[in-house]
């Protein structure tokens, strides 16, 4: 359990050097980033194909069936999860395989020294990948220049499944039972508890939203109320007239969560500038009611800032009133979806009920057999 623990949370702690050495690596390779990134991972995968193979002495036919259905997981992750961009699809089968070995590990951790073997072991590799796909995308949520998601998280725990799947292909049990011991009971029910704790957590800090209307500006989704945005305003304007954002972003650093959601409505407002002069007018005019620090002062985004001079402002504002009064709504969103307007007594209601039954399940002594 202690490689597989110090692996994950290499795993974890790697992640903002990770992006780093991705960021010099896309520079190195140019436009061949995502060819050679693929390319080694399809190296990587056909090795680790062929080791199992040859570690393959007995129970042929159904251990090369699990083989077989950790390859098609893998295809169908990666077909189901692939976005427009092909270096982001690269990055992605990275962690795949980080997660597939991150699965193996855990496996051979909690497969019992004597048999029978119970559904533990299969369980608890699967909660660990939850809870090491929360911490990674959890760090990578307070770093910047990264982005932590459900998304990613849900893409790490088919890594986990197929690597699990592969593991019974390399190591299968010699006896196993279905029934569930007294311990193997217990690890699941407190580990899973921790894990939907976790996961709760996770996506009230990053994904839980509130629907802010406006007449002025329009409707738009934040993570923080309209009153909240309105402080945020006034204390970035203070803290960063005396000690401004960076120019260049840190390797390792908390990211102002303010200014990357400021940030989302410029890059909606720059791209529309062009097509859609009404959006970029809306988008213009939720910033200077809820994010005008972020017009004033130069980022790493932004170095010469984002306000508009006066001349184009003026001429967004006469075009969008040519086009006449419309309820504006935002989609300055990185992902559509990305925020849920769940209620917020109800999400905490239904975590507390689950992590409650799953740690009860844990402490209930199964009976002895008779």
């Amino acid at each position: 359990m202690l490689v597989a623990t110090g692996a994950a949370v290499a795993l974890v702690l790697a992640g903002p050097w990770v992006g780093a050495f991705r960021g010099w690596l896309r520079g190195l390779l140019a436009g061949r980033f995502g060819l050679v990134v693929n390319a080694s991972m399809a190296v990587l995968a056909t090795a680790a194909v062929g080791a199992v193979l040859l570690a393959i002495r007995d129970r042929r036919a159904w251990r090369y069936a699990a083989l077989a259905a950790a390859i098609a997981l893998a295809a169908l992750s990666a077909a189901v999860g692939a976005s427009a961009s092909a270096e982001a699809n690269a990055v992605e089968r990275f962690h795949f395989l980080e997660y597939g070995v991150v699965a193996w590990l855990f496996y051979r951790a909690v497969r019992p020294a004597r048999p029978p073997a119970d559904l533990s072991l299969f369980v608890l590799p699967v909660l660990a990948g939850v809870l090491v796909g929360v911490a990674d995308e959890g760090l990578q949520w307070f770093v910047p220049d990264r982005t932590g998601e459900v998304r990613d998280i849900a893409i790490n725990l088919a890594a986990v499944c197929a690597g699990l799947v592969a593991s019974l292909a390399i190591s299968p049990p010699e006896r196993f039972q279905i029934r569930l011991t007294p311990e193997g009971r217990r690890r699941i029910g407190w580990t899973a508890a921790a894990a939907v704790l976790a996961l709760a957590v996770f996506m009230r800090v990053v994904h839980l939203g509130v629907v802010i209307h406006d007449p002025e500006a329009g409707t738009f989704v934040s993570r923080y109320s309209a009153e909240d945005l309105r402080r945020f305003a006034r204390d970035r304007a203070e803290r960063w007239a005396v000690e401004p954002p960076p120019l260049t972003l840190p390797t390792f650093a908390r990211e102002d969560q303010y200014l990357a959601e400021g940030l989302w409505h410029v890059r909606a407002r720059n791209a529309a500038w062009a097509t859609d002069v009404g959006r970029a007018w809306g988008e213009n005019r939720i910033l200077e009611r809820y994010f005008a620090p972020v017009l004033d002062t130069p980022t790493y985004f932004t170095p010469s800032g984002a306000g508009w001079p006066a001349l184009q402002r003026a001429d967004a504002e006469r075009r969008a009133a040519a086009l006449g009064s419309h309820a504006f709504v935002s989609r300055a969103e990185p992902t559509p979806g990305y925020l849920r307007m769940w209620p917020k007594p109800v999400f905490w209601s239904v975590a507390a009920v689950l992590t409650a039954a799953l740690a009860i399940f844990g402490g209930v002594s199964q009976p002895a057999d008779s």
